[in-house]
């Protein structure tokens, strides 16, 4: 089916890092994320040896590690384009982790680490902030719970969702009660906590089934596995979907 056409940007070209998440369970939402990107007029290029952010490894300490993967991206990810990823959690990590875990480095242990931070983009915080897109075409008839992941706090991603999502003609979007409370994975924390972190996440889930939403949205996968790995198990199971895979939907 013929992509819609939206006002364009011109000849903009970005690199997509696609994230852990996409390459073991979201396939999707890279899929997603480039078919937007290339209606919005961008030139899209994946990095072939691209791994991941480096986060795991951060929050677990390990910082030995997680300073050899931003090295690994900052040489993958050279050059000046725009670096753009469909996941705050990973975006946060090149604008915030990176300058944490290098503070003390030498310029020249950083291997461009510092340019990451200046380039990356969350995708819908690119496309309304960066590209200046504010409507978004197609007809979706969906209320939408949408859930902003701790990551994001801060950054312009939650109000671009909206801004994207709520211009799509017959998405309504639904305000959920302690919106600013966390999903309770927060990686490793759901692991070592495990009793916090359910309890955390359905008092999340309480909020978002009170509105009875057509679907759960997010801008952060792993978010979305969480909660609906704990819909599941409640046998109260909710559709859901990542931000960009709404309006790709909605392209047509």
């Amino acid at each position: 089916m013929a992509t819609q056409s939206i006002e364009r940007a011109v000849n903009t070209e970005v690199q997509l890092m696609m994230t852990c998440l996409c390459d073991a369970f979201y396939a999707g939402v890279a899929e997603a994320t480039v078919r937007v990107l290339e209606a919005a007029g961008c030139r899209v290029h994946v990095p072939e040896d691209q791994t991941c952010c480096g986060q795991p490894a951060f929050n677990g300490g390990d910082f030995e590690s997680s300073r050899k993967i931003a090295q690994h991206t900052a040489k993958v990810f050279s050059g000046d384009l725009p670096i753009i990823v469909p996941s705050g959690s990973c975006a946060a990590m090149h604008l915030h982790g990176n300058g944490l875990q290098f503070e003390n480095a030498p310029d020249e242990g950083q291997m461009g680490v510092r340019s990451l931070a200046k380039r990356t983009w969350e995708v819908c915080d690119f496309l309304v902030h960066g590209l200046g897109k504010t409507t978004w075409p197609g007809r979706l008839d969906r209320r939408v719970a949408i859930h902003d992941s701790c990551h994001t706090r801060g950054s312009g991603t939650g109000a671009a969702m909206r801004t994207l999502l709520g211009s799509i003609a017959g998405v309504e979007l639904l305000e959920i009660g302690q919106a600013e409370q966390c999903c309770g994975f927060g990686g490793t924390f759901s692991v070592t906590f495990p009793h916090i972190s359910t309890g955390m996440g359905t008092l999340k889930l309480d909020e978002v089934h009170a509105k009875r939403p057509d679907m759960l949205v997010s801008g952060d996968m792993s978010c979305l596995m969480h909660l609906n790995g704990l819909a599941e198990n409640q046998e109260r199971a909710l559709p859901h979907c990542h931000a960009v895979e709404v309006l790709a939907e909605a392209l047509g």
